[in-house]
């Protein structure tokens, strides 16, 4: 190739992805920028006093807890949940496998907002929850599921259940079906092959599930506020509140650029163990 021709490969590239990274700048860029540079320039010039007040609030402490323990409790729940569903939906075949997969993907259609009312209505007194576990004899009363912190988990788990379930199917799809019958043919046991061939082979798609279900728990806003109300605060309620209650944009960014780091650490921690677990397969 001669170097007239390489010159124009390179610049003809950049002039293909210049409009994709303006696009990115213009959303995503400066608004990110905006908010760093509010949450640390006050009256009198850039200062870190908005950190430094935020970070020594004990109750900041207590909403960063609520936040990652919420966030883990979801996390948990879509994986006992999500994990036997994974493999169900790989092994079946035919019209099981496409009415499991539209179950799954369908409800992502369905917008948050819709799926936070409709929860209101399943976790209230007289909703099927309540009404099943009366049924049951477990409870002579409908206990209390909404606004409180069990309500939340089983709600937001419901969904970010897909988010954790195609991961690990994705993965079981590439994992070859011949392996664990080798193990049965040596004698291994169910549990021997589940625990010693399916699971490791299947921690990377765990790894990439539990990272998107995570990240969005944590930042959630929409579902925290009608499941549990304000008496709950998280990172992102405290973020909303900020703007549109208090009025304190200052402390809002401040708080915005915290779940922010948080939101960025998870994903670099889930991939520093994806890469890690990928090469001790």
């Amino acid at each position: 190739m001669t170097a007239l021709a390489r010159t124009l490969a390179v610049h003809g590239g950049a002039a293909l992805i210049a409009p994709a990274l303006f696009y990115l700048s213009l959303v995503y860029l400066a608004p990110l920028l905006w908010l760093l540079a509010r949450s640390v320039i006050g009256a009198d010039g850039p200062t870190l006093a908005p950190y430094v007040d935020l970070l020594s609030d004990p109750f900041t402490w207590q909403v960063i807890g609520n936040t990652l323990r919420i966030a883990a409790l979801v996390t948990l729940l879509t994986l006992v949940i999500g994990y036997p569903t994974a493999i169900a939906l790989s092994r079946a075949r035919g019209w099981p496998q496409i009415l499991l997969l539209v179950a799954i993907i369908l409800p992502l259609s369905v917008g948050v907002v819709v799926k936070a009312f409709a929860w209101q209505i399943v976790l209230a007194r007289n909703g099927v929850i309540g009404q099943l576990l009366v049924a049951t004899g477990l409870f002579e009363q409908a206990p209390q599921l909404l606004f409180t912190q069990a309500g939340l988990v089983v709600g937001a788990a419901n969904v970010f259940l897909p988010f954790m379930i195609l991961p690990i199917y994705s993965v079981l799809n590439l994992m070859d079906p011949r392996l664990p019958e080798a193990a049965a043919t040596m004698g291994a046991s169910p549990f021997y092959r589940f625990t010693r061939v399916t699971l490791p082979l299947t921690l990377p798609g765990i790894v990439a599930g539990a990272a998107f279900v995570f990240s969005m728990s944590v930042s959630m806003y929409v579902i925290p506020s009608l499941l549990i109300g304000d008496r709950f605060q998280t990172l992102a309620t405290l973020t909303g509140r900020s703007f549109l209650f208090m009025r304190n944009e200052q402390l809002g960014s401040t708080t915005a650029v915290l779940l922010l780091v948080l939101s960025v650490a998870i994903i670099l921690a889930a991939s520093a163990l994806a890469r890690r677990v990928g090469g001790m397969r």
